[in-house]
């Protein structure tokens, strides 16, 4: 049976020219880059080529360039870091009900601490308010973090708006950009964008597992949560994953690259909305989740009534489908999506949400097949449940 692979949000496959520049340091150049002979010299050279690559991909400084085990680290060192640092000038955070959930959790943490949080509710379409955002700032806030693109919708936040608001107001901005890099045109600069933080993972742009970065503007405080040997300039101790960190420069090499052209956006786009149109056509009672156009081109999110999404994603993935609920992170919890409900659906529609991502090397065949038996799921799923409330929900 041929496999389809519709998850990308949740992970990539890894780029073949990606692993073909990992493979020697695996092998022969295993070196600590600590090290001052030899072989840790061409360590610490081959971490010198990444941070180069992934600086010139954001337009910065590679010495604003921090790397970190993957996005979920980032986050927690741009926030915890940040929070920590700036206490002395106020202890009032911001953030939006709808971010991931390494960024909640941050925010919970906090809060334990004697920190206060305000959580920016959204709209209908997951879009955040910039005058609600304007009125929360107080002189007391030290910290504002907003996601870059949801991970669940694809809604894209007006970045570049709120990193206007925030700067004139003198406070600290982080974006959490692990959906937005390769998927969503960034070649503008980080600085141009109001960003003092800035946090993304390896593993969504088709390169290795384990590795993410966090870009620091020059002049922001922070405090290193790992204490050691003093790595990364003294803000992330740990001996660094040779191998993974190179993969990752060669990822963001390549995402620049193709970027440049466009052409792989285009063309998921158009397979995202070749399924999205095909799957109404076929089946009733379908609702698009997230706005219909501030979104990245490779995530589709619906809600199908009377059918329950984690139903759905086991059944797909007897037929060879990989689909998702919403975050990989909550996978197996039935609880229905934070991000869904904060959008203002029921707990029963967000609990028959279900999200496709597409990637590079998805096909038009693999619509095709999509369509051949999600019907027929959706059908036999419905007859099943004869119209009783799914999971005791029942609005």
């Amino acid at each position: 049976m041929r496999t389809i692979y519709l998850d990308y949000n949740a992970t990539t496959p890894i780029d073949p020219r990606v692993y073909e520049t990992m493979v020697p340091y695996f092998k022969e150049e295993y070196g600590n880059p600590s090290s001052i002979h030899s072989f840790g010299s061409r360590g610490k050279a081959a971490l010198d080529t990444s941070r180069e690559r992934i600086a010139e991909f954001l337009d910065t400084k590679e010495k604003e360039i921090i790397f970190t085990s993957g996005g979920s680290e980032s986050n927690n060192f741009a926030i915890k870091g940040a929070a920590f640092a700036l206490r002395e000038l106020g202890n009032h955070l911001i953030t939006t009900q709808v971010e991931h959930a390494s960024v909640l959790e941050c925010f919970k943490f906090l809060e334990t601490l004697g920190f206060r949080t305000t959580f920016l509710g959204v709209d209908e379409d997951g879009l955040i308010d910039l005058d609600e955002l304007r009125e929360a700032i107080t002189d007391d806030t030290i910290l504002v973090s907003i996601m870059f693109v949801n991970n669940e919708t694809g809604v894209i936040m007006p970045i570049k708006e709120i990193g206007e608001i925030v700067r004139e107001r003198g406070v600290i901005f982080h974006t959490d950009a692990a959906q937005a890099v390769g998927k969503l045109d960034i070649r503008v600069s980080v600085k141009d964008l109001s960003i003092d933080l800035f946090s993304f993972s390896s593993h969504k742009i088709y390169g290795p597992k384990g590795a993410g970065a966090l870009y620091i503007n020059s002049g922001t405080k922070t405090k290193p949560l790992i204490h050691g040997g003093g790595q990364e300039r003294g803000n992330r101790s740990g001996t660094e994953d040779v191998p993974a960190i190179v993969g990752m420069g060669k990822a963001c090499e390549i995402v620049k690259e193709e970027a440049r052209s466009q052409k792989s956006e285009v063309r998921i786009k158009r397979l995202r909305d070749s399924l999205h149109r095909k799957i109404t056509e076929k089946i009733s009672g379908v609702k698009l989740n997230g706005h219909p156009e501030k979104r990245i081109s490779n995530t589709l999110n619906l809600s199908l009534e009377d059918v329950e999404g984690e139903s759905l994603v086991m059944n797909l993935d007897l037929e060879g489908i990989a689909v998702s609920t919403g975050s990989a992170c909550s996978e197996g919890n039935v609880d229905p999506s934070h991000v869904l409900l904060a959008m203002g659906l029921s707990k029963k529609q967000a609990l028959s949400s279900i999200r496709f991502s597409f990637g590079n090397f998805n096909q038009e065949d693999d619509i095709d097949r999509v369509i051949e038996v999600l019907p027929k799921i959706v059908e036999r799923i419905r007859e099943i449940n004869g119209g009783d409330s799914m999971y005791g929900v029942s609005k």
